[in-house]
């Protein structure tokens, strides 16, 4: 097997298109799965969207137990714990397929399967393990994340919540009030996130939930938001409410690790569930481009409605490449740590930790990809789009909370920059050789020759490669500039993460798009090559843009003119492809699978 590269590794290491999964490689087990989650979303989920958007929570609440019976609740659970036991892949690929009917049910899904149930899973002791888990693997029991406050959002340590150790030791108090809790109208089991008296973070506990018998917690009303309205959000108080003291979960003051390693794994999972949410509404606008005249024509066939369908099948086909490769990653991470000896709790802890920078990558290109994407879809509508009638407009809504949960997009831009930065000190990335290799690079003189291109993207993975030099140029010399510092700098941080974005989502669906072409025959990815190229041809823009508002704003005189000239050196085409053309084929075939089809 070929060297499994490190997180954050994509940006100094080549990785080999025979070396990343894609789609095309699921087993037979994993399309099982899928076209079993997919037959579920089509039977119990779309049917009823209208009564998931009239706020029916006991809808949610029904539709997620027939969920956990046929087990879909309990894939990444293992099976000595009532799961079905089935690798990180298969986990998303269920998250993938489950959640397009509706963002209420998705979000009951994912908070359930993912922070509600995970921490248990990674963190709790053997005993915690067999008490709960197999509850929540079967949905017996739905799970609720308690960490954000009105008061601790994107500063998640900084809660208020308290928990206080009995004079005996056998119990913790816990009094303090939760707000945005997914699940919380019919939950069984909370995982609350409280301080012990002065500590500098929060402790994790598992604490019950039973109605007839509240234990000092109440529940706020239900909140009404602008999408998934029926998935249960409402505050929690809690009152002296009394937790054994075996229920905390890993250790005194570990509750910040434990919130932030269960939102790893949320944020891939979340860039999961954001997949065929695009391939639906690309399927149905071009079903409606198709049927819609004007002018006597199909709407389809107007340029500027092409555009669109292009755009959005692309971008659709490069999420996914990117979010197939990373859980890949991670599954292959986990299995390593197994095999070296890892509890399967340390393994897939690490294995998922590993990949922090990647997931973060993720759920903000793919949640920012979906809300673009229904916003076309409404455009496609037209004003039929804006009417409840049609399917748009609640996809519009649903995605919109996408881009906040899991920690905002902003924060998650500036961590995926600062865990690189952290990595490269520790030494698990080598960013300091590359970075300097670069600057000397720009010191000499450019090469001249015409290279040869005559293979399939042999322009677009070397334009690739000097994308990553741009990175290590502005955020080498920004950290030369700053050191530490550079974390108070939020605007070049999400500059650079913006560059880091574009290369990883870019190089996924290249790789992928390579793979296939090698096995299948190029003539079978014609499209797929289309795709690559155009999401590139975008990536080298805002890459140039980024680049450029960094290296004025941090640089000047000399500095400034020899960084702004390798910005134009590592952004340059020598064959530029032909945007127009591109667009027309994508759009073409779309229309006429009338759906999105790859």
């Amino acid at each position: 097997m070929a060297e499994l590269l490190r997180g954050g590794q994509f940006l100094v290491k080549e990785t080999n298109c025979e070396n990343v999964f894609t789609p095309e490689d699921f087993t037979e087990e994993q399309q099982m799965m899928k076209e079993a989650v997919t037959e579920f979303n089509d039977r119990e989920i779309i049917p009823h969207k209208n009564r998931f958007e009239a706020k029916d929570y006991a809808l949610t609440e029904e539709v997620m137990r027939k969920a956990g019976e046929l087990g879909f609740l309990g894939v990444a659970v293992p099976e000595q714990y009532g799961g079905l036991g089935m690798g990180f892949v298969s986990t998303l690929l269920t998250c993938d397929y489950i959640s397009s009917g509706t963002g209420s049910f998705s979000t009951a899904f994912g908070a359930h399967t993912g922070i509600g149930t995970m921490p248990i899973t990674l963190y709790g002791t053997e005993e915690q393990k067999q008490k709960y888990v197999p509850k929540l693997a079967t949905g017996e029991w739905f799970g609720a994340y308690c960490l954000t406050e009105p008061g601790a959002g994107s500063d998640a340590n900084s809660g208020k919540t308290t928990a206080e150790l009995s004079a005996d030791g056998k119990s913790y108090k816990i009094n303090g009030q939760k707000m945005w809790i997914s699940n919380a109208g019919f939950c069984r089991l909370m995982i609350v996130f409280a301080r012990i008296e002065n500590d500098k973070n929060i402790t994790g506990f598992i604490v019950e939930y039973d109605k007839n018998n509240p234990n000092g917690i109440t529940l706020g009303e239900e909140e009404h938001k602008l999408g998934i309205r029926a998935s249960s959000t409402r505050q929690v108080f809690f009152n002296d409410t009394i937790v054994p003291a075996e229920n905390m979960l890993a250790g005194r003051g570990e509750g910040f690790k434990i919130a932030m390693n269960a939102l790893n794994v949320g944020r891939i999972k979340l860039a999961g569930a954001c997949l065929d949410s695009q391939r639906r509404i690309v399927s149905h606008a071009v079903n409606y481009a198709n049927e819609r005249k004007q002018f006597k024509t199909p709407i389809a066939d107007f340029g500027a409605i092409k555009v669109k369908l292009a755009e959005m099948a692309t971008n659709t086909y490069v999420g996914e490449s990117a979010t197939y490769r990373a859980s890949k990653d991670i599954e292959d991470r986990i299995s390593l740590r197994v095999e070296a000896g890892n509890s399967h709790q340390e393994a897939e802890l690490k294995g998922v930790e590993e990949y922090a920078i990647e997931c973060s990558i993720l759920k903000v290109a793919v949640s920012e990809d979906v809300q673009n994407c229904a916003d076309e879809g409404i455009q496609i509508f037209g004003g039929m789009g804006f009417s409840e009638e049609t399917p748009m407009e609640a996809a519009w809504r649903d995605a919109r909370i996408a881009r906040i949960y899991e920690g905002t997009n902003e924060i998650n831009r500036m961590l995926c920059v600062g865990m690189l930065v952290k990595k490269a000190m520790k030494g698990h990335v080598d960013l300091l050789g590359p970075a300097t290799a670069v600057a000397d690079e720009l010191m000499g003189i450019p090469s001249f020759d015409t290279p040869d291109y005559s293979e399939l993207f042999a322009e677009e993975k070397e334009i690739i490669a000097k994308l990553k030099k741009t990175f290590l140029m502005v955020a080498g010399s920004a950290i030369q500039k700053f050191g530490t510092e550079l974390e108070q700098h939020q605007q070049l941080l999400i500059a650079a993460a913006d560059i880091l974005i574009e290369i990883y989502m870019a190089e996924s669906a290249i790789l992928r798009t390579e793979k296939n072409a090698k096995r299948f025959g190029e003539d079978s990815q014609s499209i797929q090559i289309a795709m690559s190229k155009l999401y590139l041809y975008h990536a080298v823009d805002k890459i140039e843009e980024k680049g450029k508002e960094s290296i004025i704003s941090f640089a000047e005189g000399d500095e400034q003119r020899m960084l702004l000239m390798g910005l134009k050196r590592f952004t340059k085409y020598a064959n530029y492809p032909d945007i127009v053309d591109l667009r027309n084929e994508i759009a073409e075939k779309v229309k006429a699978e009338n759906k999105y089809c790859f």
